[in-house]
């Protein structure tokens, strides 16, 4: 009996060792990776302008296993100094532009250019410091509401100044003055059981502040408002203009009512930009913009007329 319960237990030592040697493939192939963004042999030094004009020239670019491509030959360029607005349905291809903006994918085809120069000439990580970006999907860090901030620019000294008035900018601040030990109280519960939950909305503006206090000279913002009620999200657009005052901005939104305030609008349709104006310019030539942007407009509407 006791042979057969030894014998046994050793097939099952000997098989656990067998699905676990298949796990050391995953890390020597893991150990192996080299990533394929990264620095020039001989980087050439950043431009000393403190605007950024960024240009999409003939821009290719297809997921691995997608059927078909993102872009086939997308071209437009964001301003110096200028907010730029870029809208489109789902699935038109904004985020990807922001990543390829800020390399974490590159061109298949054609080209980008920062002032004249083709942003693969740059060493990686100074071109990717000129960028203060939210994304969808966001970082949601379980550290105190101050590390939160702070890390956008480690392993820079605070600068308490900054982080006050990104806290504000963000409105922020409302949220960290409600918390209980303020700047002090641990956010999330992964590393504290004592840690504060906050709502995806809140955590969105620790994420907008977190942008904000980097003080990077191009601000990307990506759907910066998706989980912020409708009052909260009116207040940071009158905000817009102070937020990218002096920066080369894009912002991203499926909330219309939310561009007028920027300098351009880029339409974005079928891979290419289709429409290029200011809100008033595109609502006059009665195109795509304004077949989206009365639309949603008839929707509010329809949901007043309701109540």
């Amino acid at each position: 009996m006791a042979v057969r319960q030894n014998l046994s237990q050793a097939l099952a030592n000997l098989g656990e060792l067998l699905e676990n040697s298949l796990f050391f493939s995953d890390l020597d192939r893991f150990f192996d990776f080299r990533p394929r963004v990264c620095s020039p042999a001989a980087p050439r030094p950043l431009p000393s302008a403190e605007n950024y004009q960024f240009v999409f020239e003939q821009v290719g670019f297809t997921y691995t296993g997608a059927a078909r491509p993102v872009f086939e030959s997308l071209s437009f360029e964001l301003r110096a100094g200028e907010a730029t607005a870029l809208v489109g349905l789902n699935g038109a291809g904004k985020t990807t532009i922001v990543k390829l903006l800020t390399r974490l994918y590159e061109p298949q085809r054609g080209r980008i250019l920062l002032n004249g120069v083709d942003i693969r000439e740059f060493p990686l990580e100074a071109y990717r410091a000129l960028f203060g970006v939210i994304l969808q999907d966001f970082v949601r860090y379980h550290l105190t509401a101050r590390e939160n901030i702070l890390v956008a620019k480690n392993p820079a000294s605070p600068d308490d100044l900054r982080l006050q008035e990104a806290a504000r900018l963000a409105q922020a601040d409302r949220v960290i003055e409600r918390l209980p030990m303020g700047w002090d109280t641990m956010l999330g519960r992964q590393f504290d059981e004592q840690g504060q939950a906050l709502s995806g909305g809140e955590w969105q503006r620790i994420a907008l502040a977190r942008a904000l206090y980097r003080d990077a000279p191009v601000l990307i913002l990506d759907e910066p408002t998706a989980a912020l009620d409708a009052e909260a999200e009116a207040k940071l657009f009158q905000a817009y203009r102070e937020l990218t005052r002096g920066k080369t901005s894009l912002l991203i939104t499926h909330r219309l009512n939310t561009v007028r305030m920027a300098d351009r609008i880029l339409v974005l349709e079928g891979g290419r930009i289709i429409e290029d104006g200011s809100h008033q310019e595109l609502l006059r030539k009665g195109g795509r913009y304004y077949e989206l942007f009365t639309a949603q407009a008839s929707s509010y509407a329809d949901e007043v007329n309701k109540r």
